[in-house]
């Protein structure tokens, strides 16, 4: 696996685009602090960059890091998930501007896949993270169904080996607010 989080890390740095398995569906994925690679997402998926994008982090410390303050409700929703979750966090900073929504906010998954986790932690940054299909059509099941269109237009494609057990469909969605608020967006 050392060869392939290797190139995969090194696509990242260079401004490339992945195509890698999660712990709920395949991504595209960029580094989430590079504007210009945010870009090439949005452009490959055909997608208004209007919509926000969910990223992945590997735990709280790295959250900190993005965002100035978590509210006590994130811990507690994401110590008791039993599913993959994304929080969408006020406030945050530090990451490309065309991942957050018009308001600042930023979604963020706390990523349970062994593949996410060793590229994460050999990255040190949030990673894109949006369901590998074209905008408008429904997300892939599995590797076979990535449409030949994404897989031409990322620089490196994780090898199917590495896919594990995912869920095979989205992430719950909740918002939460610095009062302790949470309002489901998707189940």
């Amino acid at each position: 696996m050392t060869g392939v989080l290797q190139q995969a890390v090194q696509t990242l740095h260079a401004g490339g685009l992945l195509l890698y398995p999660t712990d709920t569906l395949w991504g595209i994925g960029c580094d989430a602090t590079n504007e210009t690679a945010v870009g090439k997402v949005y452009a490959l998926k055909r997608r208004a960059d209007s919509k926000s994008l969910i990223l992945l982090v590997s735990g709280m410390d790295m959250i900190s890091r993005y965002v100035p303050q978590i509210p006590g409700i994130a811990i507690h929703l994401t110590e008791t998930a039993g599913a993959p979750l994304t929080l969408i966090y006020p406030q945050a900073r530090g990451l490309a501007a065309n991942v957050l929504a018009a308001d600042g906010s930023v979604a963020l998954r706390i990523v349970q896949h062994d593949f996410c986790r060793q590229l994460l932690y050999r990255f040190r940054r949030p990673l894109v993270s949006t369901s590998a299909n074209l905008s408008g059509q429904l997300p892939p099941a599995d590797f076979p169904q990535v449409p030949e269109e994404i897989k031409n237009g990322c620089d490196f494609i994780v090898p199917e080996e590495y896919e594990g057990a995912p869920t095979r469909k989205p992430s719950s969605i909740i918002k939460i607010s610095l009062h302790n608020e949470a309002i489901r967006i998707r189940n």
